[in-house]
């Protein structure tokens, strides 16, 4: 059993220490793209993203518009800038849209 604390704490700190202790900050950012993801890019893309997924520092992205596809791909470094700034780190360096 943990060593209990007795000094007081905020629940912040407290789910911030369990989250590194038990180590699943990745686990969490994979969640947290998701829904940056779903945040950013509104109904319009969400609606053609048929997966999304993130390994390591890379993102998969998979719509179902190769059109769509074709325009975002112009924006590449632009979108994991806005996904970067949206989970307040640099989670993602590079954008694969398939």
């Amino acid at each position: 059993m943990a060593k209990r604390n007795n000094e007081n704490i905020s629940i912040s700190d407290a789910l911030k220490e369990f989250v590194e202790t038990n180590k699943l900050e990745k686990g969490l950012d994979k969640v947290n793209v998701a829904d940056a993801w779903a945040k950013l890019m509104g109904n319009g893309v969400n609606n053609y993203t048929t997966a999304i997924k993130l390994e390591r520092d890379t993102l998969y992205i998979q719509l179902s518009s190769s059109v769509l596809r074709e325009e975002l791909s112009y924006g590449k470094q632009k979108i994991i800038a806005m996904l970067n700034e949206e989970l307040d780190k640099e989670i993602i360096k590079k954008l694969v849209l398939r």
